[in-house]
């Protein structure tokens, strides 16, 4: 990577110094009608492919604002895509907007749940998609004012809490004729370092056995769910033998309906992670191969379901160059008294590591930075070249997936962040419509991390869109 990395250097280091005011006050123009979207998002908090109404809003506020939506797309009912220009370059910017069950939370330092076990935006995905929509809309006043020419795209992607949206927009080709992506995500802290994610592929096994009397007639059933246990028994056994850097998490979702009931059927949702894509599938396989034996050991049958499946993200070091230095420039968030207070006592509450409130102020070193997590941008930093970056909009030390993270997302702290992101994509996109070589130099970049014999495949599969995963 070294000659691509100095000649992206040299190119960002030579633009200008500050920030353009006139995109900045474009996104500072809207902010309140962005809150609003976001906040309206965070009370719908509604689960993958069920974002209906989360969905309708964002093409709303497009539309109102002089995009062309198309949708649905990519066969998924709640998938957008909203273009607004013409020729190029195209420049790309994600939304997501899916929420994550069980985890629904008032916006205070305590856990209250407004609904109990109902969903709740615990990844910040309400904020990621306002944010963008927001970018979009700001870039389309640039481009009119300047009179520059080239087209915005904000994409619409539904389901990226395991349902892999991306991936079929992607599958179909709705990246093909873009220049770059743009994304970014909630966090706990500002950072645009280069990053990487695990590749991840789920499946749901499904045992089937025979019903019976679990006490008159136990000989005469065949328990399915010993087949899960069976399972989850042997796969936990094969963690001493697998890399380091793996990941495999499980959760039963049918166990059976009654204890005197030798169950007929039970179910066990796997999630398998790793670094590299090759590693996954392999390690996938060992999984099956245990469902297999699982089944043969109790007498019972095993069938499966591949519900998703994402690539790791791919860096792009010359455009997180870009989003550094501008992020540098606009700098991280700072708290008021209130807020303050509010994020003490969202710390009293955390585990482990926790960062000091004042590093939300501050943006985290250029440094790689190679993530467990995983999600469905990775598929499309394959096929065009994407950067991504976070701001704090969760108080600092909060992990993704808590309750804790749904409280700050519906506070002015999660709008603070917000609004930053959107400001550092606006302000990113401006910088590519301008300068023609940053492009060209993140695309000889993604040419060459692909390597020579690249082909992509998605690890999904050809299986349509899951849309009944959630239910």
């Amino acid at each position: 990577m070294g000659k691509i990395w100095l000649a992206s250097a040299c190119i960002v280091y030579g633009l200008a110094a500050s920030a353009s005011d006139a995109i900045v006050e474009y996104v500072e123009a809207d902010a309140q009608s962005s809150i609003e979207l976001a906040q309206s998002i965070w009370e719908f908090a509604e689960l993958g492919y069920l974002e209906e109404r989360s969905s309708l809003r964002l093409q709303r506020y497009l539309g109102e604002r002089g995009f062309s939506i198309e949708a649905p797309v990519a066969g998924m009912p709640t998938a957008f895509v909203a273009s607004y220009g013409q020729g190029k370059p195209v420049i790309g910017i994600l939304a997501e907007f899916d929420a994550l069950p069980g985890l629904s939370q008032a916006a205070q330092p305590s856990r209250a749940p407004i609904n109990e076990n109902a969903p709740g935006h615990a990844c910040g995905h309400h904020l990621f998609g306002a944010a963008s929509v927001a970018a979009g809309v700001a870039v389309v006043q640039w481009l009119e004012a300047s009179g520059q020419s080239g087209t915005v795209r904000v994409y619409g992607t539904p389901a990226e809490e395991g349902g892999s949206g991306k991936v079929y927009m992607t599958r179909v080709g709705l990246f093909e004729d873009v220049d770059v992506v743009l994304h970014w995500h909630p966090s706990d802290r500002n950072s645009a370092a280069p990053s990487s994610s695990t590749a991840n592929k789920s499946g749901r096994f499904t045992f089937h056995g025979i019903a019976a009397h679990a006490a008159a007639a136990p000989d005469r059933g065949r328990s399915a769910l010993d087949g899960v246990e069976s399972m989850n028994y042997m796969v936990n056994l094969m963690r001493e033998h697998v890399p380091s850097d793996t990941r495999i998490h499980y959760v039963i979702t049918d166990g059976g309906d009654a204890p005197n009931i030798v169950p007929e059927t039970a179910q066990v949702f796997y999630y398998v992670r790793h670094p590299k894509v090759a590693r996954v599938i392999e390690l996938f396989e060992r999984v099956v191969t245990a469902g297999r034996a699982a089944a043969l050991g109790t007498d019972t049958r095993m069938d499966y379901e591949v519900i998703h499946g994402n690539y790791p993200l791919l860096p792009n070091d010359a455009l997180a160059r870009i989003v550094d230095r501008n992020l540098r420039i606009l700098g991280g968030i700072s708290y008021d008294a209130a807020e303050t207070r509010f994020a003490e006592e969202i710390r009293s509450t955390l585990l482990g590591e926790v960062l000091p409130l004042a590093s939300a102020a501050e943006v985290q070193p250029f440094v790689f930075r190679q993530g467990m997590g995983s999600t469905d941008v990775g598929d499309v930093s394959w096929n065009v070249p994407t950067v991504g970056f976070g701001t704090a909009t969760w108080v600092p030390g909060t992990p993704a997936h808590s309750w804790q993270a749904v409280a700050a997302g519906g506070t002015s702290i999660g709008h603070k962040g917000m609004l930053l992101a959107a400001k550092l994509l606006a302000l990113t996109a401006q910088n590519l419509f301008e300068d023609p070589a940053l492009i060209k130099a993140a695309a000889a970049e993604l040419k060459e991390r692909q390597g020579l014999d690249f082909d992509y495949s998605p690890l999904l599969g050809d299986r349509a869109p899951p849309l009944d995963y959630r239910l």
